[in-house]
């Protein structure tokens, strides 16, 4: 009888809050799905045998830890909503004569049908979605579609024992709650905070310090490989920041405009500045949930679309040659001239372009308008201190190649520089300083200028007298870059490459690397496109739990205000005033994460930038076109949400009828 009663009780609880318990459930189904999706996919053997299959694998294996962590704090998140209503509820019951562990069995069942129904639909999901995310994943990759269903029993299994213990930690939780509650702070738990919140100042100060110090930092880093390391902590000072500002900042600035009696003492701004006074301190963590959860999006989504969308530029600049050999000597520069004509003839194709310089390369150090190299202090590897790379080719070579008739003095160079700034006039290397007599806009299609993450520094110097000194001086030699373009497609191109391999691996003299743009193309789609899938993936994520987030908060402060609005009208204030003061209210809190998601990533975009560089992001103007698209495309999607959810606000703040603002 009493488990009959228990079980009622707890199907009664679960059925009569359908509007708190559907979306929580919906949430759990939607995160359990995408969780094995993602881990199935890292499990996937033919993923795993696709062009890149190493690269995406480990992408969707910490995809894997990032929904993981996610879940954990978004699923114990989301339940504090349905706890937080339920209170009142199990306060009656316990005040009606039913025990702390009848209330816990109580609970407990609600968590275990939960628990049974989120899993069994999440995985069921997951399986049937799963098909679909693959071929999603092959064509992104440029892989066949195979024919067939995977189900892998390890993600099942992972799946199962992630959720059991998230769910099992939620009872724990909940059950600690109602059994550390007296009776008749369950059945208040609802009217807690309605003490007018005082501004805590210093709080307030911390927050805007730590924003300020996350926003500085993102600004002042120009050094690639730390820009990795200094964005995390950036993250974290504007992440505390955000919560800081958004729960004590806020206070602080509505008591400020409470002062100001010009301002305060209007009918609109009173009840708006009072409402959100005291609300704000049970409503700003939601919203500063919904700000970093929007910044994410918005962060993810440009960047991964940035790379996409600038690829092909990419692939060009990094390979701007069919067939490619840096670093090597002459012999083999000579020997691939010949060997490419002969096995292009054989293909049916022809070399259409072909190029051949010597060059010396140097690790430096700039101080101000010196390169200092390791052989100055005597450091053979040049790692320790190691800030960028010099380039350094004859005025002869770079003529030959570009067409042009420059001439230079003694002391004069020519001077391009990629990823730094450099407006000095004169450079100093060694014992010798050379003006610089022009900027030129690049350096003869070499694509290791482009791959090197730290600034180089790509210079022209008069002749060879010039340039065997610089050789002599230093501790490296002379090397000689090779490039061919050819008449032929991609697939021909391949084919050429990989005799060209094979041919070179049986050559005594061969020194170096070849290249091929047309394979390497594929490499570096397939990377791009697998960091888009995985960014779509984790957005998408993302905005359901903001979603959720917006409906609860709606939900909850329309039970907070309804009451709050009857007392405006029994005091004297029209429907059209109490109409406005919601109108203001609510647009005002409702929009100010979207705002300041937009600020976040306004000042990040710095730091961001330097870390697209590393990888070999083409343009800054392709991310911030894309920034821009995917803020106006995301600030439409969260208007259309805030339209939806607004509606259940307005029924329960007006019982009599929903109440539309718009049209006050």
């Amino acid at each position: 009888m009493r488990k009959r009663l228990y079980n009622r009780l707890a199907w009664d609880g679960i059925g009569k809050n359908w509007k708190l318990y559907f979306p929580y459930i919906l949430s759990c189904v939607l995160t359990i799905a995408m969780y094995y999706m993602i881990k199935s996919l890292a499990l996937n053997d033919g993923v795993q045998a696709m062009r890149g299959g190493d690269s995406v694998v480990l992408l969707l294996g910490l995809g894997s830890w990032v929904v993981m962590i996610f879940a954990v704090i978004f699923l114990f998140y989301t339940n504090s909503f349905l706890m937080k209503r339920r209170k009142k509820e199990f306060g009656l019951y316990n005040v009606l004569g039913m025990e702390k562990r009848h209330l816990c069995r109580v609970i407990f069942l609600e968590t275990l049908y939960i628990a049974l129904i989120s899993l069994g639909l999440g995985l069921l999901a997951g399986m049937a979605l799963g098909k679909l995310m693959f071929l999603l994943l092959t064509r992104a990759l440029g892989g066949e579609a195979t024919l067939g269903f995977h189900l892998s029993g390890e993600a099942i299994v992972s799946t199962l024992g992630l959720f059991a213990v998230i769910f099992f930690l939620i009872l724990l939780n909940s059950l600690r709650q109602v059994r550390k509650t007296a009776p008749i702070e369950l059945l208040k738990a609802e009217s807690y905070g309605e003490r007018e919140p005082k501004a805590k100042w210093l709080l307030a100060l911390l927050g805007a310090l730590c924003l300020g110090a996350g926003y500085a930092i993102s600004q002042v880093v120009d050094d690639p490989i730390g820009a990795m390391f200094w964005f995390f902590v950036a993250v974290v000072l504007v992440i505390i920041g955000t919560y800081l500002l958004f729960t004590a900042g806020s206070i602080a600035l509505l008591k400020l405009l409470q002062k100001n009696k010009r301002y305060y003492y209007k009918a609109r701004h009173f009840v708006s500045v009072s409402g959100m006074m005291y609300r704000m301190k049970r409503n700003a963590v939601g919203l500063a949930n919904i700000c970093i959860l929007a910044t994410m999006v918005l962060v993810m989504i440009s960047t991964t679309a940035s790379l996409v969308a600038g690829a092909e530029q990419a692939v060009r600049l990094r390979y701007p040659y069919d067939l490619a050999n840096d670093g090597t000597d002459e012999y083999t520069a000579a020997w691939l001239s010949q060997k490419t004509v002969e096995e292009a003839a054989a293909q049916g194709a022809a070399v259409t372009e072909e190029v051949s310089y010597s060059y010396l390369a140097m690790y430096v150090l700039r101080q101000g308008e010196v390169l200092v190299t390791s052989a100055v202090d005597g450091s053979p590897e040049g790692v320790a201190y190691t800030e960028g790379i010099a380039y350094f080719i004859t005025l002869e070579d770079y003529n030959r190649l570009t067409g042009e008739s420059r001439t230079l003095a003694e002391d004069e160079i020519l001077l391009y520089v990629s990823k730094a700034d450099y407006d000095q006039d004169t450079l100093t290397i060694f014992d010798r300083t050379y003006t610089v007599a022009d900027r030129v806009d690049s350096f003869l299609g070499n694509g290791r200028v482009m791959a090197y993450i730290y600034p180089s520094y790509c210079i022209v110097v008069r002749d060879e007298a010039q340039l065997s000194y610089l050789e002599e001086n230093s501790i490296y030699d002379l090397a000689v870059f090779w490039g061919a373009n050819l008449d032929a497609d991609d697939e021909t191109t391949i084919q050429i490459y990989q005799t060209l391999r094979q041919a070179a691996s049986e050559e005594e003299g061969y020194f170096g690397s070849l290249e091929c743009q047309a394979w390497e193309r594929d490499e570096l789609v397939s990377i791009y496109n697998s960091f888009f899938f995985l960014g779509v993936f984790l957005s998408v994520l993302f905005m359901i739990a903001a979603i959720l987030v917006i409906y609860y908060k709606q939900i909850s402060e329309g039970y907070e205000d309804r009451r709050r609005f009857e007392i405006m009208q029994q005091v004297g204030m029209s429907r059209l005033e109490v109409k406005r003061a919601i109108r203001s209210q609510v647009l005002t809190v409702f929009f100010l994460p979207l705002a300041m998601a937009g600020v976040h990533e306004l000042f990040a975009m710095s730091i961001i930038l330097q870390i697209m560089d590393v990888l070999m992001l083409a343009s800054h103007s392709i991310y911030y076109i894309t920034a821009a698209v995917s803020f106006a495309l995301f600030a439409a999607a969260y208007a259309m949400v805030y339209g939806l959810t607004a509606r259940t606000y307005y029924r329960i703040v007006s019982p009599n009828g929903p109440v539309n603002i718009l049209t006050a």
